[in-house]
Protein backbone atom coordinates (compact mmCIF):
# COMPACT_ATOMS: atom_id res chain seq x y z
CA UNK A 1 0.00 0.00 0.00
CA UNK A 2 1.54 3.99 -1.14
CA UNK A 3 1.44 5.78 1.49
CA UNK A 4 -1.06 8.46 1.73
CA UNK A 5 -0.10 11.71 0.00
CA UNK A 6 1.68 14.60 1.94
CA UNK A 7 -0.40 17.69 2.31
CA UNK A 8 1.43 20.40 0.50
CA UNK A 9 1.98 23.51 2.14
CA UNK A 10 0.27 25.41 -0.74
CA UNK A 11 -2.96 23.39 -0.05
CA UNK A 12 -6.10 25.24 2.13
CA UNK A 13 -7.18 23.90 5.55
CA UNK A 14 -10.48 23.19 5.26
CA UNK A 15 -12.79 25.61 6.07
CA UNK A 16 -10.57 28.37 5.61
CA UNK A 17 -10.69 30.93 3.05
CA UNK A 18 -8.12 31.59 0.33
CA UNK A 19 -5.54 34.32 1.52
CA UNK A 20 -5.66 37.22 -0.93
CA UNK A 21 -1.50 36.97 -2.57
CA UNK A 22 0.90 39.71 -1.41
CA UNK A 23 1.85 42.71 -2.75
CA UNK A 24 4.18 45.03 -2.54
CA UNK A 25 3.54 48.73 -2.88
CA UNK A 26 5.61 51.46 -4.37
CA UNK A 27 4.76 54.65 -3.29
CA UNK A 28 6.54 58.12 -5.23
CA UNK A 29 6.20 60.90 -3.49
CA UNK A 30 6.90 64.72 -4.13
CA UNK A 31 6.70 68.33 -2.38
CA UNK A 32 3.21 69.50 -3.51
CA UNK A 33 1.40 71.36 -5.64
CA UNK A 34 -1.95 73.92 -5.16
CA UNK A 35 -4.96 72.76 -6.80
CA UNK A 36 -5.57 76.05 -8.46
CA UNK A 37 -4.08 79.30 -8.95
CA UNK A 38 -6.99 81.02 -7.21
CA UNK A 39 -6.25 83.11 -3.75
CA UNK A 40 -8.25 80.31 -1.77
CA UNK A 41 -6.36 77.24 -2.80
CA UNK A 42 -3.09 78.99 -2.42
CA UNK A 43 -4.04 79.76 1.37
CA UNK A 44 -4.88 76.39 1.82
CA UNK A 45 -1.82 75.12 0.33
CA UNK A 46 0.58 78.08 1.87
CA UNK A 47 -0.57 77.33 5.19
CA UNK A 48 0.00 73.43 4.77
CA UNK A 49 3.53 73.90 3.52
CA UNK A 50 4.30 76.95 5.43
CA UNK A 51 3.33 75.12 8.82
CA UNK A 52 5.90 72.82 8.65
CA UNK A 53 7.90 72.54 11.69
CA UNK A 54 10.33 71.18 9.55
CA UNK A 55 10.13 73.89 6.94
CA UNK A 56 10.08 76.63 9.06
CA UNK A 57 12.04 76.00 12.50
CA UNK A 58 11.33 79.32 14.24
CA UNK A 59 9.85 78.87 17.81
CA UNK A 60 5.43 78.96 17.13
CA UNK A 61 4.82 81.81 19.18
CA UNK A 62 7.03 84.32 16.71
CA UNK A 63 6.51 82.27 13.42
CA UNK A 64 2.38 82.51 13.55
CA UNK A 65 1.93 85.81 14.31
CA UNK A 66 3.94 86.94 11.14
CA UNK A 67 2.39 84.06 8.97
CA UNK A 68 -1.85 84.50 9.31
CA UNK A 69 -0.85 88.22 10.28
CA UNK A 70 1.14 89.14 6.82
CA UNK A 71 1.93 86.09 4.65
CA UNK A 72 -0.98 84.24 4.29
CA UNK A 73 -2.50 87.69 3.73
CA UNK A 74 -0.37 88.69 1.00
CA UNK A 75 1.46 85.51 -0.81
CA UNK A 76 -0.97 84.06 -1.70
CA UNK A 77 -2.31 86.30 -4.69
CA UNK A 78 1.11 86.99 -5.34
CA UNK A 79 2.13 83.20 -5.78
CA UNK A 80 -1.02 82.38 -7.56
CA UNK A 81 -0.22 84.72 -10.04
CA UNK A 82 3.50 83.10 -11.11
CA UNK A 83 1.91 79.74 -10.88
CA UNK A 84 -0.77 81.01 -13.51
CA UNK A 85 2.45 81.71 -15.68
CA UNK A 86 3.34 78.41 -16.25
CA UNK A 87 -0.15 76.61 -15.21
CA UNK A 88 -1.03 73.26 -17.11
CA UNK A 89 -4.17 74.69 -18.91
CA UNK A 90 -5.17 71.91 -20.73
CA UNK A 91 -5.02 69.32 -17.54
CA UNK A 92 -6.03 72.16 -15.20
CA UNK A 93 -3.33 71.71 -13.10
CA UNK A 94 0.37 72.60 -12.09
CA UNK A 95 3.23 71.02 -14.21
CA UNK A 96 4.23 69.11 -10.90
CA UNK A 97 0.94 66.91 -10.31
CA UNK A 98 1.15 66.18 -14.23
CA UNK A 99 4.61 65.30 -13.95
CA UNK A 100 4.78 63.20 -11.12
CA UNK A 101 1.85 61.48 -12.04
CA UNK A 102 3.27 60.72 -15.34
CA UNK A 103 6.23 59.03 -13.40
CA UNK A 104 3.86 57.15 -11.53
CA UNK A 105 2.24 55.22 -14.84
CA UNK A 106 5.76 55.07 -16.79
CA UNK A 107 7.05 53.10 -13.24
CA UNK A 108 3.45 50.99 -13.33
CA UNK A 109 4.34 50.04 -17.27
CA UNK A 110 7.53 48.98 -16.52
CA UNK A 111 5.97 46.35 -13.93
CA UNK A 112 3.09 45.22 -16.30
CA UNK A 113 2.54 41.56 -16.01
CA UNK A 114 3.56 41.55 -12.35
CA UNK A 115 0.68 41.21 -10.47
CA UNK A 116 2.65 41.24 -7.27
CA UNK A 117 4.18 45.16 -7.46
CA UNK A 118 1.73 48.03 -7.27
CA UNK A 119 2.71 51.73 -8.15
CA UNK A 120 0.77 54.73 -6.85
CA UNK A 121 1.94 58.65 -6.00
CA UNK A 122 1.25 61.42 -3.48
CA UNK A 123 2.22 64.92 -2.66
CA UNK A 124 3.23 65.96 0.94
CA UNK A 125 1.38 68.66 0.92
CA UNK A 126 -2.03 68.91 -1.28
CA UNK A 127 -3.63 66.16 -3.31
CA UNK A 128 -2.99 63.13 -3.43
CA UNK A 129 -2.04 63.12 0.36
CA UNK A 130 0.38 60.47 1.45
CA UNK A 131 -2.01 59.22 3.75
CA UNK A 132 -4.57 58.57 1.34
CA UNK A 133 -2.35 56.69 -0.91
CA UNK A 134 -0.95 54.63 1.68
CA UNK A 135 -4.24 53.56 2.41
CA UNK A 136 -5.02 52.58 -1.49
CA UNK A 137 -2.07 50.47 -1.52
CA UNK A 138 -2.97 48.19 1.77
CA UNK A 139 -6.50 48.11 0.43
CA UNK A 140 -5.31 46.42 -2.87
CA UNK A 141 -3.50 43.96 -0.73
CA UNK A 142 0.18 45.71 -0.14
CA UNK A 143 1.75 44.21 3.06
CA UNK A 144 4.83 45.74 2.19
CA UNK A 145 5.59 49.58 0.90
CA UNK A 146 8.79 50.83 -0.51
CA UNK A 147 8.30 54.83 -0.43
CA UNK A 148 10.50 57.12 -2.60
CA UNK A 149 10.77 60.66 -1.37
CA UNK A 150 11.37 62.11 -4.90
CA UNK A 151 14.50 64.39 -3.88
CA UNK A 152 18.18 63.43 -4.94
CA UNK A 153 19.84 65.14 -1.94
CA UNK A 154 18.39 64.99 1.64
CA UNK A 155 17.23 67.69 3.56
CA UNK A 156 15.11 67.70 6.77
CA UNK A 157 13.18 70.34 5.32
CA UNK A 158 12.26 67.83 2.23
CA UNK A 159 13.13 64.01 2.66
CA UNK A 160 12.50 64.12 6.33
CA UNK A 161 8.86 65.48 6.60
CA UNK A 162 7.96 63.07 3.73
CA UNK A 163 9.25 60.46 6.29
CA UNK A 164 7.17 61.80 9.07
CA UNK A 165 4.23 62.22 7.03
CA UNK A 166 4.50 58.53 5.57
CA UNK A 167 5.03 57.33 9.62
CA UNK A 168 2.42 59.33 10.92
CA UNK A 169 -0.02 57.56 8.52
CA UNK A 170 1.63 54.12 9.78
CA UNK A 171 0.69 55.17 13.45
CA UNK A 172 -3.49 55.30 12.45
CA UNK A 173 -2.97 51.42 11.56
CA UNK A 174 -3.40 48.17 13.67
CA UNK A 175 -1.62 46.11 11.06
CA UNK A 176 0.97 47.98 9.61
CA UNK A 177 2.86 46.96 6.17
CA UNK A 178 6.79 46.26 6.55
CA UNK A 179 8.15 49.47 5.29
CA UNK A 180 11.16 50.60 3.41
CA UNK A 181 12.58 53.78 2.18
CA UNK A 182 14.80 54.86 -0.75
CA UNK A 183 17.81 56.43 0.44
CA UNK A 184 18.60 59.87 -0.80
CA UNK A 185 20.41 59.39 -3.98
CA UNK A 186 22.54 62.06 -4.90
CA UNK A 187 26.12 60.55 -5.82
CA UNK A 188 24.17 57.56 -7.28
CA UNK A 189 26.02 56.70 -10.84
CA UNK A 190 22.41 56.33 -12.67
CA UNK A 191 21.74 59.75 -11.64
CA UNK A 192 24.67 61.60 -12.36
CA UNK A 193 24.76 59.61 -16.04
CA UNK A 194 21.10 60.81 -16.41
CA UNK A 195 21.96 64.37 -15.44
CA UNK A 196 25.13 64.17 -18.37
CA UNK A 197 23.09 63.00 -20.80
CA UNK A 198 19.71 65.02 -20.40
CA UNK A 199 22.25 68.23 -20.31
CA UNK A 200 24.49 66.93 -23.48
CA UNK A 201 21.01 66.33 -25.44
CA UNK A 202 19.89 70.07 -24.23
CA UNK A 203 22.85 71.84 -25.00
CA UNK A 204 23.15 70.15 -28.68
CA UNK A 205 19.91 71.76 -29.45
CA UNK A 206 21.21 75.26 -28.74
CA UNK A 207 22.70 77.74 -31.59
CA UNK A 208 25.08 78.88 -29.11
CA UNK A 209 27.88 77.07 -26.64
CA UNK A 210 26.75 78.32 -23.33
CA UNK A 211 30.31 79.63 -21.66
CA UNK A 212 29.18 79.12 -17.88
CA UNK A 213 26.94 76.07 -16.82
CA UNK A 214 24.74 76.68 -13.62
CA UNK A 215 23.61 73.82 -11.33
CA UNK A 216 21.13 75.93 -9.30
CA UNK A 217 19.78 73.70 -6.35
CA UNK A 218 16.94 74.75 -3.99
CA UNK A 219 18.48 76.81 -0.69
CA UNK A 220 17.99 76.60 3.16
CA UNK A 221 18.49 78.86 5.68
CA UNK A 222 22.61 78.65 6.89
CA UNK A 223 21.15 77.91 10.36
CA UNK A 224 19.31 74.60 9.37
CA UNK A 225 23.25 73.41 7.71
CA UNK A 226 24.95 74.85 10.95
CA UNK A 227 22.77 72.61 12.76
CA UNK A 228 23.52 69.35 10.43
CA UNK A 229 21.61 69.52 7.64
CA UNK A 230 24.22 67.36 5.30
CA UNK A 231 21.82 69.10 2.23
CA UNK A 232 25.12 71.59 1.30
CA UNK A 233 27.39 69.12 1.21
CA UNK A 234 25.08 66.96 -1.01
CA UNK A 235 24.42 69.09 -3.28
CA UNK A 236 28.02 69.77 -3.94
CA UNK A 237 28.68 66.52 -4.29
CA UNK A 238 26.48 66.11 -7.05
CA UNK A 239 28.02 68.64 -9.01
CA UNK A 240 31.41 67.49 -8.41
CA UNK A 241 31.02 64.24 -9.58
CA UNK A 242 28.86 66.04 -12.52
CA UNK A 243 31.87 67.86 -13.43
CA UNK A 244 34.23 64.60 -13.63
CA UNK A 245 31.22 62.70 -15.89
CA UNK A 246 31.30 65.45 -18.04
CA UNK A 247 35.06 66.38 -18.33
CA UNK A 248 34.21 70.06 -17.72
CA UNK A 249 36.28 72.17 -15.46
CA UNK A 250 35.23 73.99 -12.49
CA UNK A 251 34.66 77.09 -13.91
CA UNK A 252 32.53 75.54 -16.47
CA UNK A 253 30.03 74.12 -13.92
CA UNK A 254 29.38 75.89 -10.77
CA UNK A 255 26.80 75.52 -8.15
CA UNK A 256 24.28 77.95 -6.54
CA UNK A 257 21.21 78.12 -4.57
CA UNK A 258 17.74 79.65 -5.16
CA UNK A 259 14.54 80.48 -3.75
CA UNK A 260 15.28 82.13 -0.51
CA UNK A 261 12.47 82.93 1.85
CA UNK A 262 12.25 84.94 5.02
CA UNK A 263 15.13 87.13 6.41
CA UNK A 264 17.56 85.08 7.08
CA UNK A 265 20.70 84.27 4.97
CA UNK A 266 20.31 81.20 3.33
CA UNK A 267 23.07 78.64 1.30
CA UNK A 268 25.13 81.24 -0.96
CA UNK A 269 25.62 81.45 -3.82
CA UNK A 270 22.36 83.21 -4.64
CA UNK A 271 21.17 82.02 -8.38
CA UNK A 272 19.44 85.36 -9.12
CA UNK A 273 22.91 87.32 -7.80
CA UNK A 274 24.97 84.88 -9.65
CA UNK A 275 23.24 85.07 -13.06
CA UNK A 276 23.31 89.28 -13.26
CA UNK A 277 26.87 89.49 -11.81
CA UNK A 278 27.79 86.97 -14.79
CA UNK A 279 26.34 89.66 -17.55
CA UNK A 280 27.73 92.59 -15.89
CA UNK A 281 31.49 90.80 -15.75
CA UNK A 282 31.15 90.16 -19.74
CA UNK A 283 29.38 86.86 -19.68
CA UNK A 284 27.02 86.18 -22.90
CA UNK A 285 25.99 83.36 -22.42
CA UNK A 286 24.61 80.77 -19.90
CA UNK A 287 22.50 77.69 -18.96
CA UNK A 288 20.89 76.53 -16.23
CA UNK A 289 19.73 73.42 -14.63
CA UNK A 290 18.28 72.13 -11.27
CA UNK A 291 19.81 68.90 -9.94
CA UNK A 292 18.20 68.92 -7.18
CA UNK A 293 14.22 68.96 -8.49
CA UNK A 294 13.30 65.64 -10.38
CA UNK A 295 10.33 67.52 -11.81
CA UNK A 296 10.30 70.74 -13.13
CA UNK A 297 7.31 72.80 -10.93
CA UNK A 298 7.08 76.77 -10.21
CA UNK A 299 10.92 76.97 -9.15
CA UNK A 300 12.52 75.73 -12.10
CA UNK A 301 9.96 77.06 -15.06
CA UNK A 302 9.11 80.35 -13.20
CA UNK A 303 11.85 81.34 -11.04
CA UNK A 304 14.58 80.26 -12.98
CA UNK A 305 13.33 79.41 -16.91
CA UNK A 306 11.50 83.31 -16.57
CA UNK A 307 12.84 85.54 -14.17
CA UNK A 308 16.47 84.21 -14.11
CA UNK A 309 16.59 84.17 -17.92
CA UNK A 310 15.33 87.57 -17.69
CA UNK A 311 17.55 88.90 -15.76
CA UNK A 312 20.61 87.90 -17.59
CA UNK A 313 19.28 89.30 -19.99
CA UNK A 314 18.38 92.63 -18.31
CA UNK A 315 22.14 92.93 -16.94
CA UNK A 316 23.43 93.03 -19.97
CA UNK A 317 23.60 88.88 -21.08
CA UNK A 318 22.60 87.83 -24.45
CA UNK A 319 22.13 84.16 -24.79
CA UNK A 320 20.41 82.15 -21.86
CA UNK A 321 18.93 78.44 -21.64
CA UNK A 322 17.21 76.54 -18.44
CA UNK A 323 17.58 72.75 -19.33
CA UNK A 324 14.85 71.26 -18.11
CA UNK A 325 14.73 68.71 -15.29
CA UNK A 326 14.82 64.94 -16.06
CA UNK A 327 11.13 64.95 -14.93
CA UNK A 328 9.28 61.51 -17.34
CA UNK A 329 12.04 61.06 -19.53
CA UNK A 330 14.26 58.27 -20.77
CA UNK A 331 16.58 59.41 -18.79
CA UNK A 332 14.44 60.32 -15.60
CA UNK A 333 12.33 57.38 -15.91
CA UNK A 334 15.96 55.31 -15.63
CA UNK A 335 16.75 56.54 -12.00
CA UNK A 336 13.35 55.83 -10.62
CA UNK A 337 13.29 52.60 -11.96
CA UNK A 338 17.02 51.69 -11.26
CA UNK A 339 16.26 52.82 -7.68
CA UNK A 340 13.01 50.87 -7.06
CA UNK A 341 14.52 47.57 -8.66
CA UNK A 342 17.54 47.76 -6.70
CA UNK A 343 15.62 48.87 -3.08
CA UNK A 344 12.87 46.15 -4.48
CA UNK A 345 15.46 43.10 -4.12
CA UNK A 346 14.18 40.21 -1.74
CA UNK A 347 10.29 41.80 -1.57
CA UNK A 348 9.74 41.37 -5.43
Amino acid sequence: MSPPPQKSAGLLQAGRPAARAAKVGVLLVNLGTPEGTDKASMRRYLEEFLSDRRVIEWPRAIWYPILYGIVLNTRPKKSGALYDQIWNREQNESPLRTITRSQAEKLAETFRGNDCIVVDWAMRYGKPPIEEATDALIAQGCDRILMLPLYPQYSAATTATVNDKFFDALTKLRLQPAIRIVPPYHDDPAYIDALARSIGKHLATLDFEPEIVIASYHGIPQSYARRGDPYPEQCHETTRLLRQRLGWSDERLISTFQSRFGPEEWLQPYTDKTVEKLAKDGVKSIAVFNPGFVADCLETLQEIAIEAGHAFRHAGGENFSHIPCLNDSEEGMAVIETLVRRELAGWA
